[in-house]
This record gives C-alpha cells, structure tokens and sequence, in this order.
C-alpha cells in the first residue's frame, strides 16, 4: 500500500482506503479501480493523495494508458501545430522563468510586490486578436513542464482574465482578477520543492504541509500592502459555497468574490490538464462532473456563466461520441450542458436523452 499524489494516479489502480471529501463525505470507497473519470473526480473535490493497492495490474494500467492517449490526440496535435499556438508557446516559455523569479522574489523575500509590473507581464500573453477559445486551448495543451505551480498559476490568471470578460467586469475588476489568478497559489512556493515533486508517496506530515498552502499564501501576502481580494483569494480558494471547502469550511456569504471566481478556473484548469496516460480532457466531460457533483458548491451567477461559455465556444465544433459517431455540436442544452445536440450523418442525436451516449473527445 502506498500513498500517491492525485495527478500520478492511473486507471486500473485500486484505492488501499476509503476516500472521504473535507467535509467527510465517502467519496470513493476502498477497492474501487480507479478510472479517468474516477480520478478527474478527485481534482474536483480538491483531494491531493490517495493511498492505492501495490498490486495494481500493469497490463491494464498500461491498456488503459495507451487508450487514453489516443482522445483528443488529433485536435491537440492540431492545436500545436498551428501558427498561433507556436507563437504563444514561444511567448510562455519566455516569460515563465522571469515570471518564477517574480513570485520567488514576492514569497521568499521581503519585497514588495509590484502588482502593475505582474499584471502588465500577465495580460501581455494574450494578443487582442486572439479568441477566448484559443487561450483555453491552447493552455490546455501546455502541460509538459516541470515548475507546475508557476504553470498552474499563469494558467489561472490567464482563465481568470478571459472569464472576468465573461462576466462583463470593467477593466479594473479584469486587472483584480488576473492578480488573483496569478497570486492564488503562491503558499505552495513555501513547500519545499522536494516534497512538491517528490516521485514517491508523501508522508502524512508531508501532505498536511501541502494542505496547508492558503494559510501559507495568505502570511506570505499579509503586510506586501496587496489588496484584500488578493490575500483572501490566496486564503479561501478551496473553500466552497456549501461549506465543504477548505480550510475554514466557510459558506456562501463569507467567501471573498473574486476568491468564487478563482475557485471555478482552479478546479477547471486541473480537471482539464493531461495527465501521463493522456491528453487534455474533454471539456465537456469536466463540465458534466461539474454538473454531476454539484453546482451549489460555487456562486450559481459564476459557475453557470463559466461553464455556458465553456460550451458555447465549442458550439458547431466536430465532436466524437462515445460510441464512435462523429458529427457537431448544434444546440446547447441549458438545464444540461454538458449533453447537446450533435448532427451526425444518420441524423439528430439529443445527448441529454441518450443516457449511455456522451461525448468523447473533440475532433
């Protein structure tokens, strides 16, 4: 028996325990073999480690693997190799090693930070011409780096930064939520990075270090004269509408704004990332576990305006259906996004009726 971190899991393992919510809710029972759905489940309830039999099944964690691989193989290889992403991803690996210095300079020193000078560096990755879906994806198909924390963070601000144009936010809520995008997670550069990347499975004082991360990120802010959204945002990331978030269990109400809003692009943005055994995920597979889980745990204003543009940008977009059809997306189903309506060349397929049919991958 051994504890892994959640992103090392792989299908076909077996939980050694059962897994409980913060809130101490059975979450997935012990003996459970995991599958990807399984373990993207665990991104959204936050849940870091999880102990897994030694005996797993090497040929069917590898059979699994080598499925997996091949879903959204094709449009994450069109994405790469198109002209835009190319041109992003030259400007992101630029910019992240400057970008590690600045939060490394903000959490391990006593500077000020210079929030004008982070959010210029931020916003400059997207051009004006480049669509909302585009940075999606093409972040999405940014995963292959080792400082994942730095990544991670970038890669919330940018989210943030096109969600708060969702919103219809002016420019100086926008700028407020790109900083607390990029500043959310920076309690974990106080974890030593040999336990943030340790191959191995953490010790129980390890783990708890980790958790510990927004009350880290919240001293490290304190006194930097930042804004209270930011340092609240660092602090109550993981809490959730319904009080089942971390690490005061705090409600609705008491949960800073801008912090709902990080929550939403945290979640999504680990949900979607590719994993060892496969490509970025479906889009429309983590709105239905958003869906399926529960949307009260997020301000309903925010969570359905999140997820209706997630959708809405795929809207016409070629999809593959879980049994092998291919056809486009052609009507959203409010009351249940993650089904639509597909076109396919036997006819209309109404996924919110089709119970065993979902979609598989984008095409």
């Amino acid at each position: 028996m051994k504890r892994l971190n959640s992103k090392d899991l792989r299908p076909g393992m077996k939980t050694a325990e059962d897994v409980y919510t913060y809130t101490n809710q059975l979450l997935i029972p012990k003996g459970t073999v995991l599958t990807d759905k399984s373990i993207t489940k665990l991104e959204f309830y936050s849940i870091l480690n999880v102990r897994v039999e030694d005996d797993a099944s090497f040929d069917k964690v590898n059979k699994e693997k080598e499925r997996q691989a091949l879903i959204n193989k094709a449009y994450s290889e069109r994405i790469r190799n198109s002209e835009e992403f190319k041109e992003f991803k030259s400007r992101f690996d630029k910019l992240l090693p400057e970008f590690k210095n600045m939060l490394d300079s903000v959490a391990l020193s006593d500077k000020d930070i210079k929030l004008d000078e982070l959010f210029t560096f931020t916003s400059g990755l997207i051009h004006s011409e480049a669509g909302f879906l585009s940075v999606f994806d093409m972040l999405h198909c940014m995963r292959s780096y080792d400082d994942m924390t730095y990544v991670h963070s970038l890669n919330v601000a940018l989210m943030c930064n096109v969600f708060a144009r969702w919103l219809r936010m002016d420019p100086e809520e926008t700028k407020m939520a790109t900083l607390c995008g990029l500043l959310h997670d920076i309690g974990k550069i106080t974890v030593p990075n040999d336990i943030l990347n340790k191959p191995a499975a953490l010790t129980e004082n390890e783990y708890t270090l980790v958790k510990k991360h927004t009350l880290e990120g919240f001293n490290v802010l304190r006194g930097k004269n930042v804004p209270t959204n930011i340092m609240n945002s660092a602090l109550m990331h993981h809490e959730r509408c319904d009080g089942s978030g971390y690490p005061f269990g705090i409600k609705n109400a008491k949960i800073d704004t801008y912090a709902k809003m990080v929550a939403i692009v945290d979640v999504y943005d680990a949900m979607t990332s590719a994993r060892i055994y496969r490509g970025p995920l479906c889009p429309f597979k983590v709105v239905e576990i958003f869906e399926q889980e529960g949307l009260q745990k997020y301000d309903t204003r925010f969570i359905m305006t999140f997820l209706e543009n997630i959708v809405n940008t795929y809207m016409l977009h070629r999809v593959r259906l879980s049994d092998g059809r291919e056809g486009d997306v052609v009507f959203i189903n409010r009351s249940d996004l993650a089904h639509p309506t597909i076109k396919t060349p036997d006819g209309f397929v109404d996924l919110s009726l089709e119970s065993n049919v979902t979609i598989e991958a984008l095409v």
